[in-house]
């Protein structure tokens, strides 16, 4: 047991120990404050690394060209649609996974994970054949111009016909989270972005007998370093430390257990392919504007990333509390962990706005030079930063529908939110006003506000306390 008499600087580095090595499990009982910050702080620390290799990443591309940083963000505009389903099935694994932990069924939290898994494998072989073979044809339909077509297909072809590294990454680290298992996806990712980051100026600019592949090989560092991290899940599934563990003979399939998963994930995929394909079509307005803003647009947003990842960390949290406190017929102590998770989060998106309105330039200028890119990504930084606090408790609330399996709740309010008002406010401000690239970015703001408020509107309501899963 932690000492609770210790200095609290002590106790503070003694329960980040705790977390990052798994050794917390209880999440149904005890100190709320306790609970979220174990588990927030490996999900932390694992979007950190995803965010912190994005950053990497554009860095090393932007010594390329304008062309292949403008490739990137219209490749993962597309890639993001994989993400949803991704994440989408992601959520429905983590909310029964979640829940069965809750109610002490670990056979059935295994039985969940297997048929989670058959799913994302079967999903991620379809869409990779697609990106294999129509690489070219996906950066037209996003309006690249042929020059960038010809030097950035290599990176959309790679990176989408081995998104089953994407797809099995995310999926697995969900099931470790709905476990409770947060340090094991931390590590999971800290092996995934560690060797992308180490391997993506090999390939990029080439090294010894590794000839320069340009951007296509920021592709293929991809894929190695997220296949090496699914080879390393899967090992700690079946010999591992992790409170689910597999065998052979939990490989069958259980077509109830798959329906219900699917039943479950329909909302959650939806709600990310509608909020994701919005941001395809944002990205198909910027491409109006030229590569240089396009490249500025992409810079940014993978900032704002590397803000909001340590976010969905602690959101990620709530989803678990959310799950496995409803399991074991807790549900005010599920309620409670959401607000207070909210509050830390909007202390913590707070100070971030405040040195994106400062230092917008700055932290542009660090990726790109060009008075035209500084210009646009610095404005998206500053105008999307007004809206942090909000985000927060959005992203909050929104993860806790899903971690109670309610994902036809934010379905619905991404769909208001994103289609029947952020997407026509964008094409008429940014085209039709001719406010240009500033029209994106207001529309942005003004749409993750609108769902914040919907969703804690919602949520107050309670009925997400009832959903079965």
């Amino acid at each position: 047991m932690t000492n609770f008499n210790i200095p609290p600087f002590k106790q503070l580095l003694n329960y980040f120990w705790i977390a990052v090595t798994g050794k917390e499990t209880e999440f149904t009982s005890g100190s709320i404050r306790k609970a979220i910050f174990m588990l927030s702080i490996p999900m932390i620390l694992e979007m950190l690394m995803e965010s912190i290799f994005a950053l990497v990443d554009i860095a090393y591309v932007s010594q390329v060209s304008v062309n292949a940083v403008a490739t990137i963000g219209l490749t993962e505009s597309v890639i993001t649609l994989i993400y949803a389903l991704a994440i989408g099935l992601s959520m429905a694994a983590t909310a029964v996974v979640a829940r069965r932990i809750g109610e002490k069924d670990v056979d059935g939290a295994r039985i969940a994970a297997v048929q989670a898994i058959g799913l994302g494998v079967l999903i991620s072989i379809l869409l990779g054949i697609v990106g294999i073979l129509y690489a070219k044809e996906i950066l037209a339909l996003m309006g690249g111009e042929p020059d960038l077509i010809a030097e950035g297909y290599g990176y959309t072809k790679f990176l989408i016909g081995g998104n089953i590294t994407i797809m099995l990454l995310f999926l697995i680290n969900a099931i470790f989270r709905g476990a409770g298992d947060a340090s094991i996806a931390m590590w999971a990712l800290v092996l995934s972005n560690g060797l992308n980051i180490i391997l993506d100026p090999i390939f990029i600019f080439g090294l010894g007998p590794i000839p320069e592949y340009g951007v296509m090989g920021a592709a293929i560092a991809t894929n190695i370093g997220r296949g090496t991290a699914v080879l390393f899940q899967l090992g700690i599934l079946f010999f591992g430390w992790g409170k689910i563990k597999l065998t052979v003979k939990n490989l069958v399939i259980d077509l109830k257990v798959m329906l219900n998963l699917i039943r479950v994930s329909i909302g959650g995929i939806a709600q990310f392919l509608i909020g994701t394909s919005s941001w395809v079509f944002l990205m198909r307005i910027m491409s109006e504007f030229g590569s240089e803003v396009l490249a500025g647009y992409t810079i940014a947003i993978r900032v704002i990333m590397f803000t909001l990842m340590p976010s969905w960390g602690m959101s990620n949290a709530a989803a678990t509390l959310v799950g496995q406190n409803l399991g074991a017929q807790k549900p005010d102590r599920a309620e409670a962990s959401v607000w207070k998770t909210g509050k830390y989060n909007a202390y913590f998106m707070g100070l971030v706005s405040l040195v994106y309105l400062i230092f917008a330039q700055d932290i542009i200028s660090l990726f790109n030079t060009k008075p035209n890119v500084v210009e646009n990504g610095a404005l998206c930084l500053q105008i999307i930063a007004v809206g942090y606090v909000f985000y927060a408790y959005g992203m909050v609330v929104t993860q806790a529908f899903n971690g109670a399996g309610d994902t036809k709740t934010p379905t619905k309010i991404n769909f208001f939110s994103f289609w029947m008002f952020q997407l026509p406010i964008a094409y008429v401000a940014a085209l039709v006003l001719d406010w240009g690239a500033k029209g994106v970015f207001i529309a942005i703001t003004a749409a993750e506000v609108l769902l914040a408020v919907m969703a804690i509107i919602w949520f107050k309501k309670g009925n997400w306390k009832q959903v079965q899963v």
